[in-house]
């Protein structure tokens, strides 16, 4: 292994070379951002420790290449491997398709390159095949396979045993229902792993053999958290033998936070134990009652017994609190700093301690299962033992998730309370009334911080929306990187005055009143949307989407492709196709549709914002984060909720100019970025595009 060395004169060269060389294949021109961010990326990967980089990387810079002809090379100098992680599937196969085979193509360096998905992206060829088999005795949580979902494992079968499909959801030409391919796939803990009989043709396991030795692994960011979470190495190489890039990387803090919430519900975990016991005890009977498995399930039939009086001694104090009707808009019981009552807490420290002990006896019988199918343990019908390993595995995975819920609320009692919001929520489930316990994480960066910033060989976070208000410091805090991280921001190379205008219509409702602000919206949709075939349309909930939809003619609707009519790929054809026809069409979403749409010239000519994009008011995390900073003596709204709303803006008029050739117009129907005292600081932070303010009340 070659001790780090830094980027040298060699370097610096190679890295020359191959970006000259692409341009030159390519017939590109160098372009001044991408040239600056190749540099500013290799000289921070290839510095002294911490080799930290944020750089934000406008619209157009093209900072694929940029990160890719920068780390690679300097990767293999050092004998490490890049870890390119991304926020969805989707971008992850486009670098993997058509990026990096470009690059590998025409910049003159060799390299290797592979995709990483998580485990239940693919098929599980043990459940599959338990599936499709008529003589197949009933497990535990399986159900009966309908006839359409056999068809559907049928050809899935047949199409992998002629090697014509390569086991994952992705590369399955109509996406499976939820339904028929969640029971075909698997978690780490239901999986026998090498004792499986169908390990060696596994596609999860093929799949991550092909990363062994490759230089460079395209993951997103859901894998990257996984591996973090089983102490990385597990599913990607170790992160001190690797450099992350981490793209889009502003959701980063936010995929975080999601993938670490624990949340539980009383009712649900009753049931559960049921099942453990039923599972047990049949698990018993399949063996023929061995003295050691029927004293486990003795011992657990006593231990699940007193959890489910605790959980009843839970759901008891639960319900003395002050809770909203299931379906309530404000569907949750906010505990005010994250402090749990005492009354809750202590039924849940027994419950804590109580799955501490249910875990150890699934875990003992897990090791008898594996010595069983080992054969070092001799039991009757020993050739089942394979079948039920991922069973007690999946026991042994829920009851450490319900056993880190219930300690978490079991801590959260007093000022020394873990940093979380916890809140409850009434559910109404397809069979009687839960509540639902849920604590997630307010600092995602401590957790980045531990398992990675400080792991890593070296990391670069880039995107297009990294600043917020003109700064780092919020993505800086939330992402949890060191101070001496360097920092960057490349302009985009657009002539923004030039592509596209801003327009602020005079109108009489404030947003603020969302009837009244509605009712307008849907009353100046119509002429918007005639000034251009195509649009963008943006709406702040589906409450107000739904309220403009019902106001519009049909005539405008038949021209309308809406978020929840159909799948976003559905619509984008749909849209495309109205426009390559020459025929109006718009596209109506809420937030997830500014980002990561792509839509160039015709298919987008106009964005229409109807609200400035601030947090929902009763999302119990953003209540929860406000909170604290107010305890602190900050100012929750100017320190979170108006760069929040920055970066979500900058998202949202970032769909319209795509190249430097596009053109197009913005409509922001939200007064208040030229009424409020922070209006200007949005203003700012947008690209400079020809503002057309309207005069109030013309």
């Amino acid at each position: 292994m070659s001790a780090a060395r830094g980027l040298d004169a060699d370097n610096k060269r190679e890295i020359q070379a191959a970006y000259r060389a692409w341009l030159g294949a390519r017939n590109f021109k160098p372009r001044p951002g991408q040239r600056e961010m190749i540099a500013v990326v290799a000289r921070a990967l290839g510095g002294a420790a911490p080799r930290l980089v944020a750089v934000e990387a406008g619209t157009g810079t093209g900072k694929t290449a940029a990160y890719c002809l920068a780390a690679i090379p300097l990767a293999q100098a050092l004998k490490k491997r890049v870890v390119i992680s991304t926020a969805t599937v989707a971008l992850q196969e486009q670098i993997v398709l058509r990026d990096l085979p470009d690059l590998e193509a025409h910049a003159g360096i060799e390299f290797s390159f592979a995709l990483a998905k998580g485990r239940r992206r693919y098929v599980c060829l043990k459940r599959l095949d338990e599936r499709l088999r008529q003589d197949q005795k009933e497990m535990p949580f399986t159900t009966v396979p309908t006839a359409s979902h056999l068809r559907t494992y049928e050809h899935m079968l047949a199409r992998f045993s002629r090697g014509d499909w390569r086991g994952d959801i992705d590369s399955w030409e109509e996406k499976p229902e939820a339904e028929a391919w969640r029971p075909i796939t698997t978690d780490h803990r239901g999986c026998a792993n090498k004792r499986c009989s169908f390990f060696h043709d596994c596609p999860h396991f093929v799949a991550r053999r092909m990363l062994d030795d490759v230089d460079v692994i395209v993951a997103n960011h859901d894998v990257v958290l996984a591996d973090l979470a089983l102490g990385g190495g597990t599913l990607l190489p170790t992160p001190d033998e690797t450099i992350f890039v981490i793209d889009e990387a502003h959701h980063l803090a936010e995929k975080t936070q999601q993938h670490f919430t624990a949340r539980t519900q009383l009712r649900g975990a009753m049931q559960w134990l049921d099942q453990l016991n039923a599972a047990v005890g049949t698990c018993a009977q399949r063996f023929s009652r061995p003295a050691e498995l029927v004293a486990l399930a003795e011992r657990l039939a006593r231990d699940t017994a007193s959890a489910a009086q605790r959980l009843k001694e839970a759901e008891a104090a639960a319900k003395t609190l002050d809770l909203p009707a299931p379906g309530e808009r404000s569907a949750a019981h906010r505990f005010p700093l994250g402090r749990v009552d005492a009354a809750l807490a202590e039924p849940c420290d027994g419950l804590a301690i109580g799955l501490q002990g249910i875990g150890a006896r699934l875990r003992e019988l897990r090791e008898y299962l594996e010595a069983v199918t080992a054969g070092t343990r001799f039991w009757p019908n020993a050739e089942q033992a394979e079948d039920w390993l991922g069973v007690v595995g999946q026991l042994e995975e829920r009851a450490a998730a319900h056993g880190a819920l219930f300690e978490d609320y079991a801590r959260a009692t007093g000022d020394e309370a873990p940093l979380a919001a916890r809140w409850i929520s009434p559910i109404t489930p397809s069979v009687g009334d839960d509540l639902e316990l849920v604590s997630a994480r307010l600092d995602p960066g401590e957790i980045l911080h531990e398992a990675l910033w400080t792991k890593c060989y070296a990391a670069l976070c880039t995107s297009a929306t990294l600043r917020a208000l003109g700064t780092f410091a919020r993505f800086i805090e939330r992402a949890g990187l060191p101070a001496e991280t360097a920092q960057e921001a490349i302009a985009s190379p657009f002539d923004f005055p030039r592509l596209a205008s801003l327009d602020i219509p005079a109108m009489r409702a404030d947003p603020r009143d969302a009837p009244k602000h509605t009712e307008e919206v849907a009353a100046l949709l119509p002429e918007l949307l005639a000034k251009e075939r195509s649009a963008l349309v943006l709406f702040a909930s589906w409450r107000q989407l739904n309220g403009v939809c019902d106001s519009l003619a049909d005539a405008v609707l038949e021209r309308c492709q809406i978020q929840g009519e159909r799948s976003l790929q559905a619509l984008l054809a749909a849209h495309r196709a109205a426009i390559d026809a020459e025929e109006p069409s718009y596209l109506f979403g809420l937030a997830s549709f500014a980002e990561g749409i792509d839509l160039p010239d015709d298919y987008c000519r106009h964005v229409v914002i109807a609200k400035l994009p601030f947090s929902v008011p009763d999302d119990p995390v953003e209540q929860a984060t406000a909170e604290w900073v107010e305890s602190q003596g900050r100012n929750p709204f100017f320190e979170l909720a108006v760069p929040d709303a920055a970066t979500r803006l900058v998202q949202a008029c970032g769909r319209l100019i795509r190249h430097e050739e596009d053109r197009g117009r913005i409509t922001l129907l939200d007064r208040r970025i030229v009424t409020k005292r922070y209006g200007q600081a949005l203003l700012n932070s947008l690209p400079p595009y020809r503002l057309n303010v309207a005069a109030a009340g013309s």
